[in-house]
């Protein structure tokens, strides 16, 4: 299939690309590098079914010839960004989605948009099911990107019942694995980073809100399955093995070796107190469930990160 990946020299974006290359797709992979980077895709240049395009979505967006698939992952997606760049995000989850949308409608494509987890905003309702409308703060911080997401999902319904167009939703929970990067924020490249580096692990509030953690192959699995489907969704992707950010940071902390002591800091405002998905209708309809154990992730993803930041240096020093 020739499929296009908008946001595809992001995190999740160059998992997927190389993934589809590597079943046999050709892959067009658009980007501008707000957030995402060529270096996360630089080891596919070579690969002649790819081909990377820097262009900003929320413009304009432009392929020619046939396209099966519009895989839409174009969006800030961590809060140190999305709080950084609140109108581009604001504008790649409406104005981008349009147009990603308007695509995928022109070439008669299936469309799949990477929703989020954080559409349930503070939720509710545990575990967090697909039928749950959520909790948002509509005008809070954190409300660029959550409001961003709970949009595009109610615009590709439109254009599935306005326009016939063949679309899905999925409902990413917290992903981890190597080409995060080290200060994105996020919780896990935050604590994997002070670890090796021997710095304190800054635990915010009391460290008892809960995460759901999933790694990277297993949401792309789940992603591949619904695109390859004929579900509509949303669906939710993630693990519904829940811990605390604190057992989070305890355990990274002892798969690496390291001594760094815990430091608590303020909490975000409207920072969720719990986080976990319900994946029934993920085993339903897709016949998937994650596979990789949290730990085994974790370890996984700390050596990725040592051999980036230290060139393996650290853990080895760690061990000494």
């Amino acid at each position: 299939m020739r499929i296009v990946v908008t946001g595809g020299a992001g995190f999740l974006g160059a998992h997927l690309c190389e993934r589809l290359l590597d079943r046999g797709d050709t892959v067009i992979c658009v980007d501008n590098f707000l957030t995402g980077s060529p270096r996360n895709v630089s080891h596919l240049l070579g690969r002649p079914p790819f081909r990377l395009v820097e262009c900003d979505i929320t413009g304009f967006v432009h392929v020619a010839g046939d396209v099966d698939m519009v895989l839409h992952f174009a969006s800030a997606a961590s809060p140190f960004d999305y709080l950084r760049y609140p109108i581009e995000t604001l504008k790649v989850g409406s104005i981008g989605t349009l147009h990603a949308l308007g695509l995928a409608k022109e070439k008669e494509a299936r469309f799949v948009l990477a929703s989020t987890s954080e559409v349930y905003g503070d939720p509710m309702e545990h575990p967090q099911r697909e039928t749950y409308w959520g909790n948002v703060n509509p005008v809070g911080p954190r409300s660029v990107y959550d409001e961003a997401k709970r949009f595009a999902e109610s615009l590709t319904t439109a254009y599935r019942t306005a326009h016939g167009t063949d679309t899905a939703i999925a409902r990413i929970f917290n992903t981890y694995g190597p080409r995060m990067r080290p200060y994105d924020g996020r919780a896990v490249p935050t604590f994997i980073r002070q670890a090796l580096n021997g710095e304190p692990l800054t635990v915010t509030g009391d460290g008892t809100q809960t995460r759901s953690i999933c790694y990277v192959d297993d949401t792309i699995d789940a992603i591949l399955a619904l695109a390859d489907s004929d579900y509509a969704g949303p669906v939710n992707i993630g693990n519904p093995t829940e811990m605390s950010i604190l057992h989070l940071a305890e355990t990274i902390r002892d798969l690496t070796g390291s001594t760094s002591p815990i430091h608590y800091i303020t909490r975000p405002e409207d920072d969720p107190a719990i986080r976990c998905p319900d994946i029934t209708l993920a085993g339903k309809h897709l016949g998937w469930h994650p596979r990789i154990d949290h730990l085994d992730g974790l370890r996984r993803t700390i050596d990725w990160f040592d051999a980036y930041l230290h060139g393996g240096r650290a853990r080895a020093t760690s061990r000494h």
